[in-house]
């Protein structure tokens, strides 16, 4: 070995590879279990040439994606270790085997048993097959699981109570006749991924022995390439068919991966014939999903197939008091109903908007007041306004009331047909930015003071009658949402 170029002593073969030994194990810590095992576990180090450490992966693959993605980090724990080395050379070269079933990283470090040494090194065979461990698949495939997303934390509503009672059967029964595949869809940020993740956990908790595999259908996508670029597609079944529970998160991103979707359509039938549970969750229901293959759409339809809806009102209200009381911070009702009207997209998002207002609270030592929430989230706010027109609310008022769309211009003054004109201006006055004039003549070409009238009238009402009051707020909140 050459003696290295730089200000710092050389390292011996001993010392080099303890260096390495921690820098593999900082690098862990940094970048977490389950990417160090994908993308860093097969990193080798050739030598220092130099003041140039070299490090070789066995595929062209996972060299590129290391050099891109982890050189410069390297080269700064290198230089942490030993100022001398300067640069890391990332190369294409042969990988040492796994001797056992001890991670072949920890192996590396001294005093554990591990493959042939030279130097102080690992010795580089001719192996260039992807190391798994077809014992540990929850280990090698499954993605960390967020301790938030468990069944107690759920809020269930009208929307997702069917998704939440076949999931909690799963958890409680896995490979159950019926429920198997469990398919979960609906809309972004609706519940797919947290009751996913709650599944996982109860499994665990209840049968620890059971390997529970969770990850994104964009994973299971890059870990098939994997082991084709290096030629280890054999492990990969035997590793990903050991498990007793396989989670498969967004499988519509699949869509137009014809290899992958065969891979994993059969990997489907091997599991569910030797009876492991399968869960897969997407954003349309299985007949919706173009683009898949007819027998592996077929194949997801043949279990239990649950939609989780748009939500409402109310299980958005639930979902914010939930959250508020975990946080420990006072949410006023205002501003947990007004959170609930404005934000409907999501749960995810309303989620956030809670998120930041409590922040805001925190940081700057206030209240969480209405007037705050609009200053706060003016920008959350803005996108999520609707655009409420004077016949939509004219169309809505007049089917609440049972009485007919033509009343609404016209001249009768009946009582019957006369107030629920009179909510409609009201409405029209509080959620659209229409004139008073503009208002008017929408109604009938009445003149501005009657809109003007009818919005007074029923200010008065509403705080006299508080049922009067919350008849008109529902028909606020239909138009709203």
């Amino acid at each position: 070995m050459e003696k290295q170029a730089g200000s710092g002593p050389s390292l011996s073969p001993a010392t080099m590879g303890e260096a390495w030994a921690r820098i593999r194990g900082r690098l862990r810590e940094e970048v977490g279990e389950v990417e160090y095992r994908t993308w860093l576990r097969q990193m080798t180090l050739a030598g220092i040439e130099g003041d140039e450490a070299i490090v070789v992966l066995p595929t062209r693959f996972l060299r590129d994606w290391v050099r891109s993605h982890y050189g410069d980090r390297l080269s700064a724990l290198w230089q942490q270790e030993s100022p001398a080395v300067r640069r890391v050379d990332v190369r294409l070269g042969p990988q040492r085997p796994a001797a056992s079933a001890e991670d072949a990283d920890e192996a590396a470090a001294p005093g554990r048993d591990g493959p042939p040494r030279r130097n102080g090194l690992a010795e580089p065979l001719s192996a260039g097959r992807v190391a798994v461990r077809s014992g540990d698949a929850r280990g090698d495939w499954s993605a960390p699981l967020d301790p938030r997303f468990t069944f107690d934390t759920f809020v269930v509503g009208k929307p997702n109570e069917f998704a939440h009672a076949c999931a909690r059967r799963v958890a409680e029964k896995p490979a159950l006749p019926g429920f198997n595949p469990l398919f979960l869809y609906g809309g972004v940020g609706l519940g797919k991924t947290h009751l996913m993740h709650a599944v996982a956990w109860a499994i665990r908790a209840g049968e620890p022995a059971r390997n529970v595999a969770y990850m994104s259908a964009e994973k299971f996508m890059y870990r098939f390439i994997a082991a084709l670029r290096s030629q280890s597609t054999m492990e990969f079944k035997e590793s990903l068919r050991s498990v007793d529970v396989l989670m498969v998160d967004d499988l519509q991103f699949l869509i137009g991966k014809d290899n992958t979707q065969e891979e994993f359509f059969h990997t489907f039938n091997a599991l569910v014939d030797a009876g492991k549970q399968i869960v897969v969750s997407a954003d349309k229901s299985p007949s919706d999903l173009n683009g898949l293959e007819d027998r592996l759409r077929t194949r997801l339809g043949c279990g239990m197939v649950a939609d989780i809806h748009a939500t409402t009102f109310e299980l958005r209200l639930s979902i914010l008091v939930a959250k508020a009381t975990a946080a420990g911070v006072d949410v006023p009702k205002s501003v947990q109903e007004f959170l609930a009207h404005k934000i409907t997209s999501n749960v995810r998002e309303l989620e956030g908007a809670l998120n930041r207002l409590i922040a805001h609270a925190n940081l700057f030592g206030r209240a969480v007041t209405l007037d705050n929430a609009q200053e706060v989230l003016h920008d959350i706010l803005r996108a999520h306004d609707r655009r409420v027109t004077i016949e939509e609310i004219q169309r809505k008022v007049a089917e609440h009331y049972n009485i007919r769309l033509t009343d609404m211009s016209s001249p009768r003054r009946a009582r019957a047909v006369a107030r629920p004109r009179q909510v409609a201006m009201y409405l029209a006055k509080q959620l659209t930015s229409r004139s008073l004039p503009e208002i008017g003549r929408r109604f009938g070409n009445r003149d501005h003071t009657t809109v003007m009238h009818a919005v007074s009238r029923i200010s008065e009402l509403m705080q006299a009658d508080a049922a009067f009051a919350e008849d008109v707020e529902l028909l606020r909140r239909m138009l709203e949402t």
